[in-house]
């Protein structure tokens, strides 16, 4: 056989070289690899971002005002229909869409404002969309009225310090992963009372605070929500996983892969050797083992995964919640309105789960020690214009959250636990008379003339304030920014 023979010369003349040649030679053979790696992915967010701005620019959206029927009796399961419903503006787009013509999913923006009182449920939705929105609404509650309003957000200053306003704002997110779901309306359910109010309506809490209000005071709270695909269900199973304590196949090391192909290698060798029966053994051993995972696991780890398995099983949207107190500084009353809407959100809290919570270290208009000034005015300006904007992007890390998660945090209050006189709902609509029903009646006695004027004096009034009453429950303020 030739003999081989391996030179390296050229390895000691590198090293012989004075240490500036040295570290040049290097660079120019292959240290500058690392920088244009750097360059490019740098290029390329640099050009993502500005097509999407760019066709983001383009792209027009609606704020509707939603207005339920009065005796609301619908429970969030309804809700929950109308965000499966509004899963289908989900869509695919190809390389030249995303990396050319800059289209992305847009979002939806699900809010609930008030301003003095006054309380409105929002949808602010892309315009070509306006028909999926308003299907979903109408599906579910017929007798809504939907109409399309101005802009609430466009009256307030967007640069702060202001001289006549204050803000205060934070975005809430999931505490542990959100694989883990928080606590949904179904918990909210108690067997005892009368049919109708044996749920205990979590949104009654909001809606006190939110009537509570001083003229002057605001509360702006969105939940935007991203429809998305299914890939997002595969946290849910490795986290199961990791529950169980079994290893994930996409996070195993060399050796490991190379143990597996070995065993594999020796596996389908002994296929052809031992007995078919040996099958059956194998099959049965690998569902005890599973079994007896399952039966060793303590009760919160049961719990656990039965959550998960609940909240994959269900429709997901990319999900961020920004909230923001806006008042006129002399009114301003942060305690009330801070602490109380910290308080609703708690309600939702699982603590062997999951819950929503404040970030106020990434996203708060808190700041301590140095530039305290400076950098409040920088964080109110960020949430104000974030929040203006709509942006599901900015600010804190987006979660995932499942439709009947998001139906506990966004749905019509139960008029039967829930009496908030200020929310905006749906005057109610007069049907006809039967065409049977004799429109020329007359009275055969003259005890029923006397008891019918005696009857019409007595409601006269009443039924005049009746209608007032309607009227100014029905009808937008003209102080307020929704204008039909």
């Amino acid at each position: 056989m030739p003999e081989i023979s391996i030179d390296f010369g050229w390895f000691w003349e590198f090293a012989s070289l004075p240490a500036d040649q040295m570290i040049l030679e290097m660079f120019f053979t292959v240290g500058w690899i690392p920088f244009a790696a750097i360059f490019l992915v740098g290029a390329k967010m640099i050009w993502i971002d500005y097509i999407n701005d760019k066709w983001a620019s383009k792209q027009k959206f609606i704020l509707l005002a939603i207005d339920i029927p009065r005796e609301n009796a619908q429970s969030p399961k309804a809700v929950e229909n109308i965000f499966n419903y509004l899963a289908g503006a989900h869509g695919t787009f190809n390389l030249i869409e995303l990396y050319w013509e800059g289209k992305y999913q847009l979002s939806i923006s699900l809010e609930i404002v008030s301003i003095g009182g006054y309380t409105q449920f929002l949808v602010y939705a892309p315009a070509h969309i306006r028909d999926v929105v308003e299907s979903a609404f109408y599906s579910q509650y017929p007798g809504a009225e939907i109409n399309e309003v101005n802009d609430y957000t466009d009256k307030i200053p967007s640069k702060f310090p202001d001289d006549e306003y204050d803000v205060w704002g934070v975005e809430f997110n999931y505490k542990n992963k959100w694989a883990y779901p928080f606590k949904t309306y179904e918990e909210f359910i108690v067997q005892m009372g009368k049919p109708e109010e044996q749920f205990k309506d979590p949104m009654a809490a909001l809606m006190d605070l939110c009537s509570s209000l001083k003229d002057g005071e605001q509360i702006w709270w969105q939940n935007i929500i991203t429809p998305m695909g299914y890939d997002w269900m595969g946290e849910g199973e490795k986290e199961i996983k990791k529950i169980l304590g079994e290893k994930d196949a996409s996070k195993k090391n060399i050796a490991d892969r190379l143990v597996d192909v070995s065993m594999g290698a020796l596996d389908s060798m002994s296929e052809a050797v031992v007995p078919l029966w040996s099958d059956i053994d194998s099959t049965k051993s690998e569902l005890d083992d599973t079994s007896l995972k399952m039966m060793n696991l303590k009760p919160i780890e049961k719990k656990k995964i039965e959550a998960i398995s609940k909240k994959v099983s269900k429709t997901g949207y990319g999900f961020k919640s920004r909230f923001v107190y806006i008042a006129h500084k002399e009114v301003m009353n942060k305690p009330k309105a801070v602490n109380g809407f910290v308080g609703f959100m708690k309600q939702f809290s699982d603590l062997d789960l999951n819950n929503l919570y404040p970030e106020i270290a990434k996203t708060g208009t808190t700041a301590s020690y140095f530039f305290i000034d400076k950098r409040l005015a920088i964080k109110k300006t960020k949430i104000v214009r974030n929040y203006i904007n709509r942006s599901s992007s900015a600010g804190g890390t987006p979660g995932v959250i499942n439709i009947e998660e998001l139906a506990t945090l966004w749905h019509f209050p139960v008029e039967a636990v829930v009496k908030a006189p200020l929310i905006q709902k749906a005057s109610g609509r007069r049907s006809e008379p039967p065409a049977s029903l004799p429109l020329d009646t007359q009275a055969n006695s003259d005890e029923f003339k006397y008891n019918q004027s005696k009857d019409e004096d007595i409601f006269a009034n009443l039924h005049d304030e009746i209608k007032t009453e309607e009227k100014s429950k029905s009808v937008v303020p003209d102080n307020l920014p929704f204008a039909r």
